[in-house]
């Protein structure tokens, strides 16, 4: 077995709780997993997404807010 391999922290979620989680239908975390661009784990024939790889998946799609200053503003 391959010692290499990144350890896995937290909940095994199913691709439905996936999909309610990031709101959206089961095919779109199915492509994320077919694209290889989410972490996951394979059971037999099941497939499971650790809560940890959505939290990061989530949190490397935030966006922060821009602030803007006045001209003449001190």
């Amino acid at each position: 077995m391959a010692s290499n391999r990144t350890p896995v922290d937290g909940r095994l979620l199913t691709v439905a709780e996936v999909a309610e989680r990031l709101n959206t239908s089961v095919r779109y975390p199915r492509r994320l997993i077919e694209e290889r661009r989410i972490a996951f784990v394979k059971i037999g024939r099941h497939v499971r997404v650790p809560e940890s790889s959505l939290n990061a998946f989530i949190a490397s799609g935030v966006v922060e807010p821009v602030t803007l200053r006045m001209k003449g503003a001190a």
